[in-house]
């Protein structure tokens, strides 16, 4: 019966990735996962012993209630800071599981480490080593999200010695089965983890929490060698895959390599970082001037981005496109792939304000239509629009695609303030004639609009 649960639980998981590769399902493949989840639960009480079960129904109890509590509390603004925190709490599991591994090999039926085989000692170390970068790495990762930890400090080279240390440290251990280097291994790897999050800029952040989200996919499939659990290494397998798979298409979203985003050294960083802003003259108008064009417009592309997070401006963002609808004016929305902190974050608050699936387009499909569109509408997406990615090589942004808005007839930018985006570069659409800043709370703004169109 547990094997049939595991193997039940496993193709909910897998129906559930499939369900998450598009906005129009990704409501049922929620339900396969939630599904698939409980199956697990129930299969592993199956397996225990009496003894067993209540303290840990008691810690399914306990987790499932602060994961509830959670869940209902947070804002989808914090979303990327909530998905870095569980990432660091799958990473914690399997060094604590491989410690007892490692200390307690009786718990799994296994001899000491010293005497056991070389394929255990590979498991037990790979799973504490990917756990502990993921554990530390991810709580690095929520610091920066919450805009507690802002700043630099460790070059690239720092990060190479300390990576080349930890497979040393980790062949030592397969090949004697030290656990004075299995300790020194794991505390390496928690320190690798930080150091490794560090330099990494803020306008790569979304490629980061997809990277973390591998890695904890990668510490569960250990954990299930460890525990000799199918269903624990089919899903970690899942996870990092789907998770390693994303980061790519991400990186190539921005015309990076992950070895690039990862392994900033220290000085490119200072460099992105260093980039003033010139004192320069720009048009700002006022939201009811915006309203005025927006309705006598025949066509509109909105391009949402983090400034409409934060200002929670999306409802107010759906209302102005519907009363555009009405007036048969043509409303499109466009995402850029890195679009706010985590991946697919735009996707969600659209779809959170009952945006149609149909109105929301990718990169590559809405940009051959800013030429002939009569206004483009930005609300908070800054790097993902700066002309300067195609047209200054010395720009710590060049090279990435980006949404085509200074091609519009007219463009509207929703912006708190005049300063840089999170990559901390000037942009360059904010000087443009054809542009006319909107400065303020977006969605004050927006609601001034409203009433101005109607």
């Amino acid at each position: 019966m547990t094997d049939m649960l595991y193997l039940t639980s496993a193709v909910c998981f897998i129906l559930s990735l499939k369900g998450l590769s598009s906005a129009e399902s990704a409501r049922r493949g929620n339900l396969y996962g939630i599904s698939g989840m409980i199956l697990a639960c129930i299969a592993s009480y199956l397996a225990l012993d009496f003894s067993s079960a209540l303290p840990t129904m008691s810690a399914i109890a306990i987790g499932g209630g602060i994961g509830f509590f959670i869940a209902r509390i947070v804002s989808m603004t914090s979303l990327p800071q909530l998905v870095a925190g569980f990432h660091s709490l799958v990473g914690l599991a399997a060094v604590l599981i491989s410690f007892s591994a490692c200390y307690a090999p009786g718990l799994f039926g296994t001899p000491p480490c010293a005497e056991t085989h070389i394929v255990r000692l590979i498991e037990v170390g790979l799973g504490a080593a990917i756990g502990a970068v993921t554990f530390s790495g991810s709580v690095m990762a929520f610091l920066k999200l919450h805009g507690v930890y802002k700043g630099h400090g460790v070059s690239s080279s720092t990060n190479m010695f300390i990576a080349l240390l930890m497979c040393s440290l980790f062949l030592y251990f397969v090949y004697a089965g030290d656990t004075v280097a299995f300790i020194a291994l794991a505390a390496l790897s928690l320190l690798f983890g930080v150091t490794l999050i560090i330099p990494i800029g803020g306008a790569d952040m979304p490629v980061v929490v997809s990277m973390l989200n591998s890695y904890s996919g990668w510490a569960a499939s250990g954990i299930g060698f460890t525990l000799n659990n199918d269903l624990l290494v089919i899903t970690g397998a899942l996870v990092g895959a789907s998770g390693a798979i994303l980061s790519y298409i991400m990186c190539k979203g921005m015309n990076r390599s992950l070895w690039n985003v990862i392994f900033a050294s220290k000085q490119d960083v200072a460099a992105n970082n260093a980039i003033l802003s010139e004192t320069r003259s720009y048009k700002q108008g006022a939201p009811e001037d915006a309203a005025f064009i927006l309705k006598n417009a025949k066509s509109v592309i909105i391009v949402p981005g983090y400034g409409m997070a934060t200002s929670k401006a999306q409802y107010a963002l759906k209302e102005v496109g519907d009363i555009l609808k009405k007036k048969k004016i043509c409303v499109k929305y466009a995402i850029h792939p890195v679009a706010g902190r985590m991946p697919g974050h735009m996707n969600v608050l659209l779809a959170e304000a009952d945006v149609p699936y149909d109105d929301v387009f990718a990169l590559d499909e809405i940009n051959r239509d800013f030429a002939s569109c009569d206004v483009a509408l930005v609300v908070g997406a800054n790097d993902v629009t700066n002309p300067v990615a195609k047209n200054d090589r010395s720009s710590s942004i060049y090279g990435m695609p980006i949404l085509e808005v200074e091609k519009a007839k007219t463009i509207l930018f929703l912006k708190r303030s005049m300063g840089n985006g999170y990559a901390k570069v000037d942009n360059e659409l904010f000087y443009a004639q054809n542009t006319m800043m909107l400065l303020g709370d977006a969605k004050k703004t927006l609601e001034t609009v409203i009433r101005g169109i109607n």
